[in-house]
């Protein structure tokens, strides 16, 4: 076990904030899987520090959670009203995590048209299938080459309904080269939104999801449902909108009001809107 500490960092509202999927809260601890590994995590709610039990570094851990990123300045820039000034203050930690980018994909294809605790289900059943075993029965996510395999028979068994063919085709992309994971890193933001969303299964939300929590483009701003009705709610009479707030719409104007940090902002009222409804 070993610790790492960042001032400005809250575990619970980074891992409940429904950005990644494969973490729970038992017992006290944040009990998941990330990079292959099974982890434990717990923060000190005086001293702040992050107790680790894992074999993952230090160093993976302060990346994964991106402690590089300078919170403080990056919430100060999206800052722009009263309402972001209120889900800053009520939830300040919240970081973004880097996560990778082979896992971030499947799991937001699988993330269409489900609430998080399907997502979660379906996730779990394809890592118990697709996966190796690891410690206590957690298993790790499936590789590419699992799931370009899978036959419809076994993926029937986990209930994944039409998003299954869907992660086989991109599997197969994948697998074969004809999609280059790492080549997105390189791409300007719009090159690579365009580049994913010729995948089936991809529009605007899931390719902005996968480009803003596995690239760190943090101009992509998701717009799900919850996204829509805070914007419709709160600033929905922005000239910007004039009366046309359709979903692409409120991406470009996220993009717009906050700045090159909107996927931030989108982060912090995202899950103020879950927890609270507006």
């Amino acid at each position: 076990m070993y610790t790492i500490f960042n001032e400005d960092f809250s575990l619970d509202y980074t891992l409940d904030c429904g950005q990644v999927f494969r973490w729970d809260y038992i017992d006290g601890w944040w009990v998941g899987v990330v990079a292959g590994h099974f982890a434990r995590l717990r923060q000190d709610s005086m001293t702040g520090e992050v107790t680790v039990d894992s074999y993952l570094s230090k160093e993976f851990f302060e990346s994964y959670f991106r402690f590089d990123d300078d919170l403080e300045y990056i919430l100060a820039e999206v800052n722009k009203d009263e309402f972001m000034n209120e889900a800053i203050r009520k939830y300040q930690g919240l970081r973004l995590i880097r996560q990778d980018p082979w896992e971030c994909l499947i799991s937001y294809m699988l993330a269409t048209a489900w609430n998080i605790p399907n997502i979660k289900r379906g996730i779990s059943q394809l890592c118990e299938r697709y996966g190796h075993e690891l410690d206590f029965g957690f298993y790790s996510f499936p590789d590419p080459e699992s799931l370009a395999y899978a036959c419809d028979e076994d993926l029937l068994q986990c209930k994944l309904g039409f998003r299954g063919g869907r992660i086989v085709d991109a599997a197969v992309e994948v697998g074969t080269g004809d999609l280059d994971l790492g080549e997105l890193f390189e791409m300007d933001y719009n090159t690579a939104k365009q580049r994913l969303m010729e995948l089936k299964g991809i529009g605007e939300k899931v390719a902005d999801c996968i480009l803003l929590f596995a690239y760190g483009k943090l101009e992509a701003f998701p717009v799900d449902t919850h996204v829509e009705q805070v914007v419709k709610n709160v600033y929905g009479d922005h000239e910007f909108f004039k009366g046309n707030a359709t979903k692409s719409k409120i991406g470009d104007w996220g993009r717009m009001y906050f700045g090159e940090y909107c996927g931030y902002a989108q982060q912090y009222f995202f899950y103020q809107k879950r927890m609270e409804g507006l």
